[in-house]
């Protein structure tokens, strides 16, 4: 199986990263501004390049413009990688144990080209 490889929005508490890592040490979870990603300030498109270059997921609080820069990136007939929001009103725990199963039980190609909202199991 093709795991996730998660990139969390530099807006992420990363706190997130360090609950992911504890429950699952062999998750790569990476954050923008870390050496190697995208630095803190790169605009929403030149991330959404990076993760589909490198095949990762982007976790993002971005409710806002993450929309309209994944429909011109499909539109431009790229293979966009999934886009997952996060919900204000869960908790890191409960974060944690969507991110987990999904990491666990699917694979990134059944995600491609969407935006997805956490809680993805209400």
């Amino acid at each position: 199986m093709n795991q996730f490889r998660f990139l969390l929005d530099e807006n992420v508490n990363p706190i997130l990263r360090d609950a992911l890592h504890r429950t699952e040490p062999e998750m790569t979870v990476w954050r923008v501004g870390d050496p190697g990603v995208p630095k803190n300030g790169a605009s929403d498109p030149a991330i959404l390049d990076w993760c589909a270059r490198n095949e990762y997921t982007l976790i993002t609080n971005n409710r806002n413009s993450m929309f309209e820069h994944l429909r011109e990136f499909v539109a431009e007939g790229r293979i966009a990688p999934a886009v997952f929001v996060l919900n204000a009103k869960m908790s890191t725990g409960q974060t944690v144990t969507e991110l987990h199963l999904v990491w666990k039980a699917s694979e990134p190609r059944e995600y491609e080209n969407t935006i997805r909202f956490l809680p993805f199991f209400p």
